[in-house]
């Protein structure tokens, strides 16, 4: 079974082969799957960083891709040249996506013919960001969307999980599998980083007094006081805390 990137700037992933079908996830440029099978105009598909399986509009799809750089930026603008000058489109890469370089000219990299982006949108493939509260932050205000993981809309668990996956380190995609996969903390006290769980939600501690989510009620992503979160949620969605963790372990 041969490897596949995808070549656009994402995709939705369904849960049935059809648009009215579920969202599940995304998939984001240059992010390699392998397609189980074909049905139609979609395909079905399996995810190398999570194992994801869903099914994606066909394409026509890399089948030899080396990222070399990836997007630093919440939404990074593509740009054509002509004549020289670049003109921007109303079109981008999003945060984490990986890109080859086929061209350089000035401050900017050509990562498909004649597709180019700004330079100081990226960093090298290889970069760690270990301060996951650059990353996080970035999404601030960002629309809650339910299966999302993109600049124009996220949902909770891929808040967290797109920490991970801009350091090529696996976590699970839903909140499901990820409270399951993280250690539970032992020390009652919240601290910087605690990842909270509740059943079907998740957040991460910014200090000790400080959550931010995406949270569905407020429809973005926001900055909460912890104590508040958890009161909240307790009181409008009759849950309790079901695990803390903390993102550092992982």
């Amino acid at each position: 079974m041969k490897s596949n990137f995808l070549n656009s700037s994402f995709s939705n992933i369904n849960s049935e082969p059809y648009s009215g079908s579920e969202v599940l996830s995304q998939i984001l440029y240059g992010e390699k799957f392998k397609i189980l099978n074909n049905k139609k105009k979609w395909v079905k598909i399996k995810t190398t960083y999570d194992n994801y399986i869903g099914y994606i509009k066909k394409d026509k799809f890399y089948k030899n891709f080396k990222p070399e750089r990836k997007i630093f930026k919440l939404k990074s603008r593509i740009f054509k040249k002509k004549n020289g000058k670049f003109f921007p489109l109303k079109k981008y890469l999003y945060f984490a996506s990986g890109i080859s370089i086929l061209n350089k000219d000035k401050n900017f990299i050509e990562f498909k013919k004649n597709y180019w982006i700004k330079k100081k949108d990226t960093k090298e493939i290889s970069h760690h960001e270990k301060n996951f509260m650059k990353i996080v932050k970035l999404f601030l205000n960002c629309k809650y969307l339910w299966g999302g993981k993109t600049g124009d809309g996220i949902d909770c668990s891929a808040l967290i999980q797109i920490y991970f996956y801009y350091n090529r380190i696996f976590f699970p995609r839903d909140s499901k599998d990820q409270i399951k996969y993280c250690k539970k903390k032992r020390i009652k006290k919240l601290d910087k980083g605690d990842i909270i769980f509740w059943k079907g939600h998740v957040g991460v501690c910014l200090n000790q007094s400080k959550f931010i989510h995406a949270y569905g009620p407020k429809k973005k992503v926001l900055i909460m006081p912890t104590d508040l979160t958890i009161e909240l949620i307790k009181k409008t969605a009759k849950l309790k805390v079901k695990k803390i963790s903390n993102i550092k372990n992982y």
